[in-house]
């Protein structure tokens, strides 16, 4: 099975489960699916009526975190923490994947003191390690962002020639 078919299976599910809950339930759900280690793409979940009823609701603040992991970066849950679900530890490192590739998206050269910055890591290795450890395994369940991630690594290879 490929990379696409799998996203778009974790996709289906995660969109079925939406469908069929509301309220606190869904909650579990946006929990879920943000937690998945291979599920990357949320526009779909975004989109389920059921989702959009949140607005408005005690359990808004999942549909405002579905909206950061769709769109957002872990700067952005930084500025708003307050107003956010606090993230488990498979939540965080997701979001700092998806910063990674939405920060590889905006330019072509990232370098490593924004990124340190935007990550809060406090040292070249840590960040090195984040970057071969964590990102590449994205690359391997994001095949539409393997440019970006590619651009990313262009752009790191030119401040640090090996």
């Amino acid at each position: 099975m490929d990379i696409e078919q799998r996203q778009a299976e974790h996709i289906e599910f995660f969109v079925k489960q939406a469908s069929t809950n509301n309220g606190a339930c869904l909650a579990n759900v946006v929990t879920e699916a943000t937690s998945h280690s291979s599920l990357f793409a949320f526009s779909e979940i975004l989109a389920v009526p059921s989702v959009l009823e949140l607005q408005g609701t005690e359990n808004s603040v999942y549909l405002d975190l579905l909206r950061l992991f769709a769109h957002g970066t872990w700067s952005d849950y930084k500025s708003n923490a307050g107003h956010l679900p606090p993230l488990v530890p498979d939540q965080i490192l997701k979001l700092k994947q998806l910063t990674v590739l939405t920060l590889a998206e905006l330019s072509k050269v990232l370098p490593y003191d924004m990124l340190m910055q935007e990550l809060d890591v406090t040292n070249v290795r840590e960040l090195e390690d984040f970057l071969i450890n964590e990102c590449m395994y994205v690359v391997g369940h994001c095949k539409r962002e393997v440019r970006s991630v590619a651009k990313m690594l262009r752009g790191l290879n030119s401040l640090c020639p090996v």
